[in-house]
């Protein structure tokens, strides 16, 4: 689809030459950079002004090995995480103060990090030569995510600072070309079977594929000089994004889920503009039917706020890259995407007026746009557009809100797919409900990665397991993993008065659970009374207990007599309401003590399970969840 799009010979004409890739005014060009808002100007210099006796914290080889050692990969990536933080804080301190007061310590990171045998993470340590190697090998480069992102750094880095870093002395910029070209560049032309690429049938690649692209084609436009490099570099690059947007489909759908679409359609968007820029708008992709699609996935997974459809891996909250989901909207021109944009960023601006941390940068590739059009997100405000309803046929996700454009009332997401999707959870049929822009019924998300998460033993994680997802358990089997276990059947039907995705969920558990049929209907009822409807029809193939686990953010109390589940929602209730005759309810209060997990649920959530108060072979068990 790129790659088609120009031949070698029109990259060739098109492409700047080294030197000539020119996007923002770089340090020296004072009186533009001086020309920004005084506010922006002396936040970063502020921040700058924490680091200028850092002392740069050591990557110990232990630390590198404890994920072999114990599975903990958070330690090291804080220490390292944290240099790359704070060599972009006083860079940008430096670019917009102009007065050399941070060159000394940009110079001690920049070294610092140069001399680090790898750039990326323990996890990604994939050195062919010694499997499962505890240490990074130094003779075979791998760029991993965090390689990639860390070229992209210093060459921006390089790209804003060179002059005054060259006046000190050239050997600075001179260790950024070769590091990087050692690390980055030549591997990048060399190899093709680094999965993420896509160009060996390895794996289905995922949103590392144009996280990693991005910071690739930044490194070739700001220090490669051979312009036949740099063809051949962008070249290759749109062939791999090809591989990636390959495995969308039509409808734009992310089934990494919103957390990641910041890394997938996002760092797309990143790609694009990078090439955008480099040839003066005449490489441009932004009329392509499924570069838009991508875009709007993300308003298309909001709920309220910073909240957002959190299936597979990822937060219920999601941060988003406002500016950037601003500047998609702009490229392809739609309104929603950039008021999507517009309300986060105010949303977020609020939440940093209350913080009294130090601000840290986006990435330089999304935090230089921001800065140049700092005034013009500060000056326009927008809502977001609050689809009323979503069908995602590919990825078979649907949503729905009682009104368009208004987060009130009760709003219904719900999912087919399989069992082997990017960043997969065991959820096939699984669903979630909010109330007036606030979690009810939920998915839980994930935990801090470990060494386990992307391992053999990933559905051990009970996050990963159907059994605390809103799906039911048959005699203690729960759904497995593969995409042979998917929804069957899948049908969508949306009315004025209702929405409704129904579906077949018995091909996504194993044969031993014996289940015939497990029709499952998600309905949001828009009429005279308000409700959401979860309808299960099943049959059997033997008398079986049965549960069915409801996932609840929030404090409960059950009336199994009435059988009725009374939900506490800020000043609300709501009631979920099921068959007293057939099922009995109990509540399982979940401590959190995961961070990850208690930064968006707190101390505890808890697990509500319906059970059978006899074997059954067939039935219908009906919940309705309706306003008291």
């Amino acid at each position: 689809m790129l790659k088609e799009k120009y031949d070698e010979g029109a990259i060739r004409d098109l492409i700047c030459d080294y030197g000539n890739f020119h996007p923002f005014p770089t340090g020296e060009e004072r009186q533009q950079v001086e020309s920004l808002p005084e506010c922006l100007r002396k936040k970063w210099i502020e921040a700058g002004e924490h680091y200028l006796d850092f002392s740069w914290p050591p990557l110990p080889a232990v630390r590198f090995m404890d994920f072999q050692r114990n599975g903990n990969r958070s330690e090291f990536e804080r220490l390292s995480f944290k240099r790359r933080d704070v060599l972009a804080t006083l860079v940008l301190a430096e670019y917009m103060e102009g007065k050399g007061r941070f060159l000394d310590q940009i110079i001690n990171g920049i070294w610092a990090i140069c001399e680090e045998t790898f750039w990326g993470v323990p996890a990604h340590n994939s050195v062919s030569g010694y499997p499962n190697a505890p240490l990074p090998d130094v003779n075979e480069p791998i760029i991993d995510l965090f390689a990639s992102e860390t070229a992209g750094l210093l060459c921006w880095t390089y790209y804003l600072l060179k002059t005054q870093l060259d006046d000190i002395t050239p050997l600075v910029c001179q260790r950024i070309e070769t590091e990087v070209k050692r690390r980055i560049l030549d591997p990048y032309l060399e190899r093709d079977d680094f999965w993420w690429m896509g160009l060996v049938p390895i794996q289905k690649v995922n949103n590392w594929n144009p996280w990693c692209n991005s910071n690739c084609i930044t490194a070739f436009l700001i220090i490669e000089k051979d312009k036949d490099r740099r063809v051949k570099a962008v070249r290759k690059a749109l062939e791999s994004l090809d591989t990636f947007m390959d495995v969308y489909h039509d409808d734009g759908g992310c089934d990494e889920g919103t957390s990641y679409w910041g890394r997938a359609g996002g760092s797309l968007f990143d790609c694009l503009e990078l090439l955008f820029w480099a040839s003066g708008g005449k490489l441009n992709f932004y009329d392509e039917p499924l570069v838009k699609q991508i875009g709007r996935y993300i308003y298309r997974g909001h709920i309220h706020d910073d909240y957002f459809i959190n299936f597979a891996d990822g937060g219920a909250r999601v941060p988003i890259s406002a500016s950037l989901v601003y500047r998609y909207g702009e490229r392809i021109g739609d309104q929603k995407l950039m008021d999507m944009g517009l309300s986060a960023y105010h949303l977020q601006a609020e939440e940093r007026e209350k913080s009294e941390e130090i601000p840290v940068p986006a990435p330089l590739l999304r935090q230089l746009p921001e800065i140049f059009i700092y005034e013009e997100l500060e000056s326009k405000k927008a809502k977001p557009p609050y689809v009323r309803d979503v069908w995602l046929d590919g990825i078979q996700v649907m949503a729905a809100r009682e009104r368009e454009g208004d987060y009130k009332g009760f709003y219904l997401a719900a999912k087919g797919g399989h069992n082997d999707e990017s960043h997969n959870h065991n959820d096939v049929g699984h669903f979630i409900v909010y109330y007036d822009g606030q979690p009810l019924i939920i998915d839980v998300g994930v935990e801090a990665y470990t060494a386990k998460t992307f391992s053999n033993a990933r559905y051990e994680i009970w996050t990963m397991q159907s059994q605390y997802h809103n799906l039911p358990t048959i005699n203690g089997i729960c759904q497995q993993a593969g995409e042979e276990y998917c929804a069957r059947n899948v049908a969508y039907r949306v009315t004025e008065d209702m929405a409704e995705l129904s579906l077949d969920i018995a091909s996504a558990y194993p044969a031993e659970a014996g289940i015939n049929k497990w029709l499952r209907r998600c309905m949001l009822h828009r009429g005279d009374q308000v409700y959401v409807e979860i309808n299960d029809d099943f049959e059997l193939n033997r008398k079986s207990d049965i549960m069915l686990t409801l996932m609840v953010s929030c404090e409960n109390s059950i009336d199994n007599e009435k059988g009725i589940i009374y939900l506490k929602l800020d000043n609300k209730e709501l009631a979920v309401y099921f068959n007293s005759d057939n099922y009995t309810c109990e509540s399982e209060y979940i401590a959190i003590t995961d961070g990850r997990l208690a930064h968006v649920w707190g101390s505890h959530i808890y697990r509500l399970v319906l059970k059978t108060k006899r074997p059954m072979d067939r039935g219908v068990c009906n919940i309705k969840i309706k306003t008291v």
